[in-house]
């Protein structure tokens, strides 16, 4: 397993390293500037550029240090800004207020050959929140979950075989079906000793969620529903309607319609946006990686294999309600109500079926987490809590 951990910059690059950096660049460049004309007139302060005394010799250096910077790596351009919230968060560490556990890493575990991809934060000995992201996204969108909870939880967000940045398998060698997907998540906790949990879920991440809760009820321990949907109510038939059509009849026609009206820039950007209160204030990161995966060379095929594979989904409700009758697992509810594709009616439902629900319909979109992050972590908190699971 390799895994990669971003969670402290050792960074304290000082003016000295920064303009040695830059005498030797310029010099590489044709430059012939001393420290002479280098000196005191060109400052940086607190990640700023600060100038005092300018003379013609540190403009000339100046002008030409412009035009390389330009030409600069990005991470040479950012090193101030990154050795300032180095500072911030080495105060914040000495007060205490900084922990390893809290701390979000980043990893690949090989299954079956496929390198899956996962976001894990928090002490592996508490009890564990498994999340299970949803179409187009990836684990991105529980990185406020991951960072809020990791105090007082584990919390493990894996991407999909083709999502994220998991492999992505030739579409004519793996099966892009939601049986196969969850096959591989089951595959994956138990390699990472992962065999108690409760699970958020999220559009995608509900049909994937219910198969390993029906195949293994004992490892349940609660849900936590963000518009994972298991009744047919729940499906917006205007939302759906061109997946309905193609359920019925796979036309390469109907394939191009769907393509060209979901799988565009402007499609993932309104997923995430659409239903929500301020629109301009959503993380565009969310969309422009969305968009980063399906533009790779194969994907259209692949969503749209796993389109038209989603009424096996609507098949398997029904067992699927079966278990939340039978084994009672307490359920939050933390819904988007302007969800053009999984409407307050899919909320609703769980109503008939769980005894322990608590119930929340919130003034948002599809992806509530990017609007709601702050309320729905708090009440995954107070949720678990209450039922002892902490």
């Amino acid at each position: 397993m390799n895994k990669y951990i971003l969670s402290r910059y050792n960074l304290n690059l000082s003016w000295i390293t920064a303009k040695s950096r830059l005498e030797n660049l310029l010099r590489a460049g044709g430059g012939n500037y001393s420290n002479e004309s280098m000196e005191s007139d060109f400052l940086l302060r607190n990640g700023n550029s600060v100038l005092s005394n300018v003379n013609h010799g540190a403009m000339k250096w100046l002008t030409k240090a412009r035009k390389l910077m330009k030409r600069l790596p990005l991470i040479l351009l950012l090193t101030p800004h990154l050795a300032l919230a180095a500072q911030v968060e080495a105060k914040d560490m000495s007060n205490g207020s900084a922990s390893d556990n809290s701390a979000v890493s980043y990893g690949h575990e090989t299954v079956e050959g496929l390198e899956i991809f996962y976001r894990e934060a928090g002490d592996k000995n508490k009890p564990v929140i498994v999340l299970l992201h949803g179409f187009p996204a990836s684990s991105h969108m529980y990185r406020d979950v991951l960072a809020g909870l990791a105090e007082d939880y584990y919390l493990i967000a894996p991407d999909y075989p083709g999502f994220g940045n998991s492999s992505f398998p030739d579409p004519e060698t793996f099966d892009y079906t939601f049986d196969n997907l969850a096959r591989v998540m089951e595959l994956f906790l138990e390699q990472k000793g992962i065999d108690r949990f409760s699970m958020m879920i999220q559009d995608y991440g509900a049909p994937v969620g219910f198969r390993l809760a029906v195949k293994h009820p004992e490892r349940i321990q609660a849900i936590i529903t963000q518009n994972g949907n298991a009744y047919k109510e729940g499906l917006s038939v205007e939302g759906w309607g061109p997946i309905f059509d193609y359920w019925k009849q796979k036309t390469p026609e109907l394939e191009t319609t769907i393509a060209e009206n979901v799988f565009t820039f402007e499609g993932m950007k309104w997923q995430f946006t659409h239903g929500t209160r301020e629109p301009e204030t959503i993380l565009p990161d969310s969309w422009v990686l969305a968009y980063a995966n399906l533009a790779k060379p194969g994907q259209t095929r692949v969503q749209l294999d796993l389109f038209y594979d989603y009424q096996n989904n609507v098949l398997k409700y029904p067992e699927w309600q079966s278990y939340l009758r039978t084994h009672q697992p307490p359920v939050l509810v933390v819904w988007g109500k302007h969800d053009a594709f999984f409407p307050e009616a899919g909320a609703e439902g769980f109503k008939k079926d769980v005894e322990d629900l608590d119930y929340n319909i919130l003034d948002t979109g599809h992806f509530a987490l990017e609007e709601e992050a702050p309320f729905i972590i708090s009440k995954i908190r107070e949720f678990l809590s209450s039922r002892n699971i902490r």
